[in-house]
């Protein structure tokens, strides 16, 4: 199995959600558990119901992410990176009508269109790899291919320590 990729910043906040899910929301649903449960008859009590449930769900996502983090390869940024287009690129493209976009290339783990996160694996990505700035990357769509150019490429570089 290929190791997936993920930035620094995407793995830092799993360990994140890891660590919010261990040790903040599991023991407070735990105490709840208990105290619901202590109440007595457990098959009509909805709070014991409600929170059993959500302690499964708690556990479940844990380990998910759990197996997860052990699969992930995390690529940091690297100098020789520069000018081109590699994995945790900020790219801004441009279309032939002037449309213009601006999007992170990240692991799939990462994937949040909100944030304009896009898989390494989408059309796009792949199309915009090695490329520099005034490169054409031709991309195929559903409705046929598509022809963007590279306008800027930026990396999210490490703070250096003092």
């Amino acid at each position: 199995m290929r190791a997936r990729l993920i930035t620094r910043a995407g793995f830092e906040a799993l360990k994140a959600e890891m660590e919010h899910l261990w040790r903040v929301e599991r023991p407070e649903v735990t105490r709840k558990v208990t105290w619901a449960a202590s109440l007595g008859d457990r098959s009509e009590n909805a709070d014991y119901q409600y929170n059993k449930k959500r302690l499964r769900e708690i556990d479940r996502r844990f380990r998910y992410l759990e197996r997860r983090s052990r699969e992930l390869q995390v690529v940091d940024y690297s100098p020789e990176q520069e000018g081109r287009v590699f994995f945790g690129a900020w790219v801004e493209v441009e279309n032939e009508d002037g449309m213009a976009r601006r999007f992170r290339i990240v692991g799939y783990d990462e994937l949040d269109l909100d944030k304009r996160f896009i898989s390494i694996d989408s059309p796009m990505a792949r199309a915009l790899l090695k490329k520099q700035v005034d490169d054409e990357a031709l991309v195929q769509t559903p409705e046929g291919p598509a022809t963007w150019y590279v306008t800027d490429i930026q990396y999210e570089k490490p703070e250096l320590a003092d």
